[in-house]
């Protein structure tokens, strides 16, 4: 039996586990994470948390452990993409298990989750007074069948929330409104205290890590598991420490420390492992720094970026309207229980890596990788390798090579901090004083990531600046940093096809992988809001704005950059100004009043009603019992063999859909516009599009043969090259096994398991590549695919796979188990056959149980349909 205390407050009795107790003594040499997992394990009270908590703590021994422990968080928090797929295969399951007499009603989430409408927002017009307004118009027009689609989930499911267009970006919304660090129960008559704990299905999730929530982000499929009550399964992470001193200097923003962490953090292996901010630096950081950095943790390899409670903690949650007595409640909790940050006290890590905040300076990064962090004055250099030679100049007024294409302050993880936009306001305040614009061909956007920013950039006077030099806000979601860009500007348009320039994007984003924020862009580069107008108003990255004018006022007088930016003490006095903490609840109430959102109609049955015209929403295939496990001993075709770096854009696009592409010709043919397709992400309930605009970016190389388009593949024992759903559907009619090859790091990026889905459509039973990124690894087993890790010398490279070449996989059912060797033979087309080891890619039991399952969905459906079966049996 754990150690219980009680802790009262404003007249209440609240219940808690008294880590303190339970730590033997050991809780300072903990870190953070560890902590919070302890409580978790130990509140739950399972028959295991005995041996979890043995595990947890034995692991201050070695820093490192193959113990696994559970992890059931408080709630989950789902976008209106991500929550889509996973809605449809809830309906689906809902189906199959009333077709085999089972009550559909079983299939209800058992803890709380908030989806937030943010992902499909698009910017179609910008630089006009009525943008905002317009854009919703046209997200609603687009999206009104998914919207009754995420109504009915809301009308049906039990603590089901939706927060409709207009609320914001979810990570914001979590930091703002959601989050309450510490949080409350009734359970057993009592009142239980207990930190705050959540998954996301976005991989940005983490941000709230700034606040000192412990949250990480999971794919969809696991999200499905959380829901129906099954706890995550992981080994008692390892915990990497970065020991933060001193703090930042003049004119450095928060942006630049995320993207200088990134840039250090990618290029440790943090597969799997936790990240930890301690030191001394940790207590000169606001809360919303700390979120920046923490938001980028998908970009840097972690799991988390975890920043522990403190003063600055509570400050931001007053700042952000919290009552008084919860932050006294936060305080009290985490004072009492060892979850309050001491900057003296240095826990045990895994390892520690160490920064001196004021080492960092202004940073860019890019031009394709968000890891990539550069220097401002390096950005032209880095762009020169991507030239091509076809590319012709302009003439004056036209756009050449880096001419920059979009520049948009996007984004949750640079637009939650006010701080941050607020400096990119008073830049634009001075541009605008001097009369300076940015070109012709600049598509530029401000899409905060909360309807608050409105209120207190009006407040501070800087709206109206930011407006004069065409950064009004376009709308309240991800948009042009999930790739949501609309349309490119005509000069930009024209000069890509007449005279073959590489026009870039810079965005005060989280990623810049090539065709993310535009099918049509190569190139781009994450900087910090004030950055971002710097660039727009230069017109191009092909000068150094650190020194070069980036305008001439009507007078011909040249504008620097130092004549621009501004400085600490102006960001404070404006900061002062703006801030008001009354303006939270009555920004999102307001969003969540929306008349248009509640004039959508919706069901109300348990079953959803099914339309088979329908182009948003299909029943899926997979969203059933299954045909049993995919593990065994085959002969298997490779259909794509790929390099390193393959993201889930790269796998799964989610921008616009091209008319002439194999998906957009499907949806003309069945009545869609071509003119106006809508997004990927957008049609993520209907597999049948999904499945045709796999690997369909057009910087994707099947390796089996250079003259392969992207999404295609060569079926071999006809020769011919095809799209990829084709072959598979032949090599499913002949049942030729299927396997996917990769180099390092492949499935980096989102969360979207339409990634894993898709390729589980094609036929693939196993994914061999060099190393998986965390959230991919999981969904490939989700959907029941074995994910196999490649030694180093067997990489794409050193397999040197041909049209022909079979790969044997001997992956027995019982056989397999985590991390361990699998057996792998290539019997190539000239006769010869050359064997070695992989490892399974499986970190815990319960990961093989999926496997052997088939699946996270079969196995949910088969303990829904036990759990029906002995309630009527009762």
């Amino acid at each position: 039996m754990a150690a219980v205390d009680t802790l009262e407050e404003e007249g209440r009795v609240y219940q808690f586990i008294d880590l303190e107790k339970e730590a033997d003594g050991k809780l300072n040499r903990m870190p953070f994470i560890h902590r919070i997992l302890l409580e978790n394990v130990l509140r739950r009270g399972d028959e295991d948390a005995e041996a979890a908590k043995a595990a947890i703590l034995a692991w201050l021994d070695a820093g490192t452990s193959e113990a696994e422990i559970p992890f059931l968080p408080n709630r989950v928090l789902m976008h209106d993409t991500t929550c889509g797929p996973a809605l449809v295969d809830i309906a689906g399951m809902r189906s199959a298990l009333a077709e085999a007499g089972g009550d559909p009603s079983l299939l209800n989430p058992v803890v709380p989750v908030d989806v937030s409408t943010d992902h499909s927002v698009a910017v179609d017009v910008f630089g006009s007074s009525n943008a905002l307004q317009l854009n919703m118009q046209r997200e609603y027009g687009r999206n009104s069948e998914r919207y009754r689609f995420m109504k009915w989930a809301a009308n049906t499911l039990k603590d089901f929330r939706v927060h409709p267009p207009g609320t914001g970006i979810m990570h914001t919304l979590n930091l703002e409104r959601l989050a309450t660090v510490v949080a409350t129960e009734e359970r057993g008559g009592r009142r239980w205290v207990m930190p705050d704990t959540l998954i996301g299905t976005d991989s940005h999730t983490p941000m709230v890590n700034g606040i000192g929530v412990l949250a990480w982000g999971v794919g969809g499929l696991e999200a499905e598991s959380v829901f129906f009550g099954m706890p995550v399964a992981l080994r008692v992470p390892e915990v990497v420490g970065v020991r933060l001193t001193s703090r930042l200097k003049e004119g450095v923003m928060a942006t630049d420390f995320a993207l200088t962490v990134t840039h250090i953090l990618r290029q440790m292996d943090l597969q799997d492992k936790f990240v930890e901010f301690f030191g001394p630096g940790v207590s000169t950081l606001t809360a919303g720094e700390r979120a920046v950095v923490a938001n980028m943790t998908p970009e840097f390899g972690g799991n988390s970026g975890y920043f522990p409670i403190d003063r600055m903690v509570l400050d931001y949650l007053v700042s952000t309207g919290r009552s008084r007595e919860h932050v006294d409640l936060v305080e009290r909790y985490a004072r009492r229980v060892g979850l309050w940050f001491d900057p003296a006290v240095e826990p045990r890590y895994t390892s520690v890596v160490s920064l001196d905040l004021s080492g960092i300076e202004a940073s860019l990064a890019g031009p394709r990788r968000p890891q990539d962090r550069i220097a401002v004055d390096e950005a032209a250099a880095s762009l020169e390798p991507l030239k091509r030679k076809s590319s012709k100049a302009g003439g004056e007024g036209e756009p050449d090579d880096g001419a920059v294409a979009i520049a948009a302050i996007t984004s949750c993880t640079n637009t939650s901090d006010p701080r941050l936009l607020l400096a990119a306001g008073l830049l634009a305040r001075k541009a605008r004083t001097f009369g300076l614009r940015p070109p012709h061909w600049v598509k530029t956007s401000l899409a905060p990531g909360s309807p608050t920013a409105e209120r207190y950039l009006t407040r501070a006077g800087l709206l109206e600046d930011l407006e004069a030099i065409g950064f009004g806000i376009v709308g309240y979601g991800c948009t042009t940093c999930i790739g949501n860009s609309g349309p490119l500007t005509e000069p930009i348009e024209r000069a890509m096809s007449e005279r073959d320039i590489l026009p870039v994007a810079i965005l005060s984003g989280n990623r810049n992988f090539p065709g993310r924020v535009h099918p049509q862009l190569e190139a781009g580069f994450l900087a910090s809001p004030p950055l971002v107008i710097a660039f727009a108003l230069a017109g191009t990255v092909d000068i150094d704005v650190t020194r070069e004018p980036i305008g001439v006022t009507a007078g011909g007088q040249p504008v620097t950059l130092a004549m621009l930016w501004p400085t600490a003490a102006e960001i404070d006095e404006v900061v002062a100004v703006a801030s008001d903490h009354g303006d939270f609840s009555p920004a999102y109430e307001e969003a969540e009043a929306s008349s248009t959102w509640q004039a959508l109609d919706a069901p109300t049955t348990t079953l959803f009603p099914w339309n088979d015209k329908s182009t948003y929403i299909r029943r899926p295939s997979f969203a059933g019992f299954g045909n049993g496990t995919l593990l065994g001993r085959y002969l298997a075709y490779p259909i794509m063999v790929l390099g390193d770096d393959v993201t889930t854009d790269h796998i799964s696009p989610a921008g616009a859909i091209p008319a002439g592409s194999v998906a957009g010709k499907y949806l003309a043919e069945r009545g869609e516009n071509p003119l106006d397709l809508n997004v990927f992400s957008s049609r993520r309930g209907n597999w049948e599009a999904m499945v045709r605009g796999l690997f369909t970016n057009k910087t994707v190389q099947n390796l089996l043969g250079s003259e392969i388009p992207p999404g295609s593949t060569v079926h071999v024992p006809s020769g011919q090259v095809m799209p990829l759903w084709d072959a598979a559907e032949r090599y499913k009619l002949e049942q030729h096994p299927l396997v996917l090859v990769a180099g390092e790091r492949y499935g980096m990026g989102s969360s979207r398991d339409w990634a894993a889905k898709g390729v589980s459509l094609l036929g693939v039973r196993a994914v061999l590549a060099l190393s998986f990124e965390r959230i991919h690894r999981w969904n490939l087993i989700g959907m029941g695919i074995l994910p196999l890790r490649l030694p180093a010398e067997w990489g794409p490279s050193g397999l040197a796979l041909q049209p022909g070449d079979l790969l044997e996989v001997d992956a027995e059912e019982t056989h397999i188990a985590p991390r361990r060797p699998v057996r792998i033979a290539i019997r190539r087309r000239s006769g010869e056959t050359v064997s070695f080891q992989a490892t399974a890619a499986i970190e815990t039991s319960s990961e093989v149980n999926i496997l052997r399952a088939g699946g996270i969905l079969p196995l949910i459906l088969r303990n829904a349909l036990e759990s029906s079966r002995n309630r009527a049996v009762v």
